[in-house]
């Protein structure tokens, strides 16, 4: 009934259009016969494209993924390894409303088919998601006509092809087919003049080197994907145009001035509206008010309903569609969308995406301040654990195979084994000080260290500063810390990386360069001479091993309720001593309670959980709810890669779509590199001063306008040119000469 309602709503021009687009789109269970295409449907992972022709779906060839007739629609599906399914609609500028309304219905077919688990996305000429033009790392390219005129998809070696291409985008790269004339052309931007045997990049005067970078992927695009190598690439500067060239488009005149680049940077916008949404068989809908404004919760959402999202700051949809919500609800997500957006009044190209329960996007679920992913623990004993989604690959750590392994690095955030050479200064009244060795990963609360760690990567020296910062340091400490931190960076020749630490958010790397000590974070105090202030009668340390192998023993308050089944504790009160084992802990754990116990002194009761004393419970102020889950998978949450910018004073970022690759790194930008647990600023060599000075401000600002409301956690700044493996080990197959490789392709 839904698909027949959608069908109705189409503008066809007769009832007999109506009933043909009815009886071919007719829905099948996924037990009986349905579509010949779905049958191929997601088999197996990667990208699969559909084009609309006489209202029904043809096969693209793999050799034309890219290529877009603005005439027509499309449906594409990417399958994970997971597997976890994307189905995008695209609609062509001149595709007729019969198509589209088409391409809705076997969206939904194919939703239905896969189990309704996919997440759906409807996309627009021009104004596609950076998931969909993630798909196409080297761009997409609009081509004039469609399927109704004759025009086929694939047409190899055609030497005899005229035609511009006119390169619009910084990081998404759309080129679009413009007449062949001089009109077309402005000095801002990049064109490609096709003329089948020759390929020519024109740059205009005003262009970038890394907008002619990005350009020069196109061209030999075109000429390895289309040609096969056939055609010869050209490059052109304003100005030097070839006799070719003129020949083709005729005496040149003045080229004028380009509009800016509408892709230009946003800044992330926190503010959106959640709404229920009731939808029936008829297609009617309704939504009411949940929130006016994010951040939201996440119990907000019944799974028995469906919800929309409006982030309209960003041209966004997202409608969420509960497991348990019933099947017409969940079929008519796309049309209720669409009918929000006439009733809004909103601009016809507003992106919509139908998220399935348990498989949200990270857009989404930046909206929520207490989003718990699967497995993430969520109280006591509790576990959240709905739904299935994809997850980068959890790789486990193996320090012999670390300098091999870039991937594993990068996840780990360990460079090496932390076998290298460790100096460690505190910052006392504007200076650093010395911190004697014997007491080398003592770290107090109230003070704000500085280490510098020394390695051999590939027969270079390379170096590491830890800038860590206590919770309860003075402002002048941390400003300090921040001045000596530059001080020492100069005397090394500018080349170490930093890192800058908060307590509690201690990466491994820097936790394993105190060998079979565990690293001891106290809540307070100092370790400078005559300044400790005197510690609690009772303290409580939790102690924990990370799957690196290195320890922290960290100080908490001395409550029943810090306690967590997969660890060791270390009580110490007047009188008396206890560790505790909990059930999830690790002989490792407890060599590193016995060490933190001679530390503090006194003799050492050894507690397991279960059978804990009544001195113990009184020590910690009574019996408490503490977490009893055991951890019950780690997993990477996948990384994600922004652009950034401060040059108007405030935070400006725009996310690279797709898989990370080292191309998206821009010479002229700084770029955030978001890993969940781990913020990377990477400077480019051409990076204007003011960039470079905000750079530690753009990663606070990025961090503090999250609206999933994440705490502090540490950041890298990296220089171009001296990228560690911790960060390049999330680029597939880094090459340290990548700008020179690409430009040697155009000979």
């Amino acid at each position: 009934i839904q698909l027949l309602n959608l069908a109705l709503l189409m503008p066809c021009s007769t009832m007999m259009a109506r009933c043909l687009i009815f009886l071919r789109l007719k829905p099948q269970s996924r037990t009986t016969m349905a579509h010949k295409e779905f049958q191929i449907a997601g088999k197996k992972p990667g990208l699969q494209v559909w084009r609309l022709e006489k209202m029904d779906l043809k096969p693209v060839p793999s050799e034309a993924y890219g290529y877009f007739f603005t005439g027509d629609s499309y449906i594409l599906l990417y399958t994970t390894k997971a597997p976890s399914y994307y189905i995008h609609m695209w609609l062509g500028s001149e595709s007729s409303a019969d198509e589209q309304g088409a391409a809705a219905i076997f969206a939904t077919q194919m939703d239905e088919f896969l189990g309704g688990g996919p997440q759906q996305f409807r996309e627009v000429q021009g104004y596609e998601s950076n998931r969909f033009m993630g798909y196409f790392k080297n761009g997409v390219q609009y081509k004039k006509g469609g399927a109704a005129s004759g025009f086929k998809h694939v047409k190899t070696n055609d030497v005899t092809a005229k035609r511009l291409l006119h390169l619009k985008g910084r990081r998404i790269i759309r080129a679009t087919e413009v007449e062949m004339s001089w009109d077309s052309f402005n000095n801002n931007d990049c064109f490609i003049i096709d003329l089948g045997k020759d390929i020519y990049q024109w740059c205009g005067s005003k262009c970038n080197r890394y907008e002619r970078l990005k350009s020069t992927t196109v061209a030999i695009g075109i000429r390895d994907n289309e040609r096969s190598g056939r055609s010869d690439l050209h490059m052109v500067d304003e100005g030097d145009e070839s006799d070719e060239i003129i020949e083709v488009l005729g005496p040149k005149p003045d080229i004028p001035d380009g509009s800016k680049d509408d892709e230009a940077d946003r800044a992330s916008k926190r503010t959106a509206t959640l709404y229920m949404v009731i939808s029936d068989a008829t297609g009617s809908m309704k939504a009411t008010l949940v929130s006016e404004a994010s951040p939201f919760k996440q119990a907000d959402l019944l799974l028995t309903e469906c919800y929309l999202l409006d982030n309209q700051a960003d041209k966004k949809l997202f409608v969420w569609k509960g497991p348990s919500a019933n099947a017409a609800e969940r079929n008519a997500a796309m049309n209720a969308a669409q009918q929000y957006i006439k009733q809004k009044n909103y601009p016809m190209h507003t992106q919509i995406q139908i998220l399935p329960g348990g498989g949200e996007s990270t857009l989404f679920k930046q909206f929520f301040c207490d989003w718990k992913a699967k497995y993430d623990t969520t109280g006591p004993g509790e576990a959240y654990t709905i739904g299935s989604i994809a997850v980068v690959e959890q790789i486990p750590f193996d320090a012999t195979a670390l300098h091999n392994n870039q991937a594993m690095a990068a996840q780990h955030n360990m460079v090496d084994d932390g076998s290298g050479e460790v100096k460690i200064w505190r910052v006392e009244e504007g200076e650093k000080v010395a911190v004697e060795q014997s007491s080398y990963g003592q770290f107090f609360g109230g003070d704000c260290y500085l280490i510098l760690y020394s390695y051999s990567l590939g027969g270079r020296r390379q170096h590491i500063i830890y800038i860590w910062q206590g919770l309860k340091c003075s402002q002048g400490e941390l400003t300090a810390s921040a001045f000596l931190t530059v001080t020492l960076d100069d005397e090394m020749g500018g080349t170490p990386v930093q890192v800058r630490v908060t307590q509690g958010q201690e990466p491994a790397h820097l936790v394993s360069l105190f060998k079979e000590k565990p690293m001891m974070l106290f809540l307070g105090g100092t370790s400078r001479k005559g300044g400790q202030s005197q510690p609690g009668s009772t303290r409580l340390f939790h102690i924990r091993r990370s799957t690196t192998g290195a320890t922290r023993a960290v100080e908490v308050e001395p409550s029943a309720a810090f306690l967590n089944t997969n660890d060791v504790f270390v009580l110490k009160s007047e009188g008396s001593a206890f560790m505790w084992r909990g059930l999830g802990s690790t002989e490792e754990e407890e060599a590193a309670a016995k060490y933190v116990a001679d530390y503090l002194g006194g003799s050492l009761k050894e507690v397991k959980e279960g059978g804990e004393p009544a001195a113990f419970w009184s020590a910690l102020g009574g019996k408490k709810e503490y977490q009893t889950s055991k951890s019950l998978q780690n997993m990477v949450k996948p990384p994600r890669l922004f652009g950034c910018s401060n040059k108007t004073g405030r935070l400006i970022a725009e996310e690279v779509p797709g898989e990370l690759t080292q191309m998206d790194l821009a010479p002229d930008d700084i770029m955030l590199l978001d890993t969940w647990d781990q913020i990377f600023l990477w400077i480019g060599k051409d990076a204007n001063d003011v960039e470079k000075k905000g750079a530690p401000k753009i990663a606070t600002d990025y961090v503090s306008s999250d609206p999933s409301g994440r705490g502090p956690i540490p950041v890298t700044t990296i220089k171009q040119g001296s990228e560690p493996p911790t960060f390049t080990g999330w680029f597939q197959a880094w090459d340290p000469k990548m700008g020179d490789n690409v430009m040697a392709n155009f000979t």
